[in-house]
């Protein structure tokens, strides 16, 4: 027993995790408003018209937030625009998804977008990640970029990591005008070199809403419990299962007859 007893007790202290508290996040999203994500998707409305890209990722934005409010009310969430260079929608952080709404109100495509320089956004997430900090919070970005052929570009120091990035990249299918490889490539160049924790990158170039809606259902996971986005298992494909059979009646289940009398 003692030496049961002391196997026990080093086994306990190996697989003891020391408590911590999960940071709340401010969340920053930062939507292309390029040309291309006015490009429509596979699905349709009731009305029959197809969704555009853009309107799709305002329907993911919104669902992303209501779900992570229903994970921890203290969740905030500010929203900007990518055209050449990011814009404000909503620059004060809150957790009212009415604030979502209207600034998605504000959104108009930029024309004369094509090429996208990331460094201002990264300057401007460095700056409120600061005050972030200083209130106990983590910030992190959520960039949803939607360009087949133009690869963003930034300027920024390796050394310098106080946020971390995700990214949703919706594309074209590669062809002689595009080049969909190279522009997630600079993408995760880009994640790399700037997340503090771990950011995970999705792409599709599928046109379908509900790809758009998963890959958003898996941004929900907090950076701070996050495992190395090669080691994400979910979501699981849903197979058919045929029923499992009945178990066979025991010794003591068996029916036993009646007298008449």
């Amino acid at each position: 027993m003692e030496g049961r007893e002391g196997q026990s007790s080093i086994a306990a202290a190996r697989y003891t995790l020391p408590p911590s508290r999960l940071s709340c996040e401010d969340i920053l999203f930062c939507i292309d408003v390029d040309p291309e994500s006015l490009v429509e998707m596979k699905n349709t409305s009731v009305s029959g018209r197809p969704f555009t890209r853009l309107e799709s990722i305002k329907q993911a934005i919104l669902l992303f937030i209501n779900a992570k409010l229903a994970i921890n009310p203290d969740h905030r969430f500010a929203y900007c625009a990518l055209g050449k260079t990011p814009f404000w929608l909503k620059k004060e952080f809150t957790s009212e998804v009415d604030s979502a709404i209207a600034a998605f109100r504000g959104i108009t495509v930029d024309s004369s977008a094509g090429h996208a320089d990331l460094t201002h956004l990264f300057k401007v997430a460095n700056h409120e990640a600061k005050k972030s900090r200083a209130q106990n919070r983590i910030l992190r970005v959520v960039l949803i970029y939607c360009r087949s052929s133009v690869v963003p570009q930034h300027q920024w120091p390796t050394t310098q990591k106080l946020f971390t990035l995700d990214v949703v990249y919706l594309h074209d299918k590669p062809g002689p005008d595009n080049c969909p490889q190279k522009v997630y490539d600079g993408l995760v160049d880009a994640l790399e070199q700037v997340s503090e924790y771990e950011g995970y990158i999705f792409e599709s170039g599928q046109g379908l809403t509900r790809v758009l809606f998963r890959h958003m259902c898996v941004l929900l996971a907090h950076p701070q419990q996050r495992c190395v986005q090669d080691d994400i298992d979910i979501p699981k494909s849903l197979t058919n299962k045929s029923p499992a059979p009945d178990p066979a009646p025991t010794t003591d289940q068996e029916c036993v007859p009646v007298s008449s009398q």
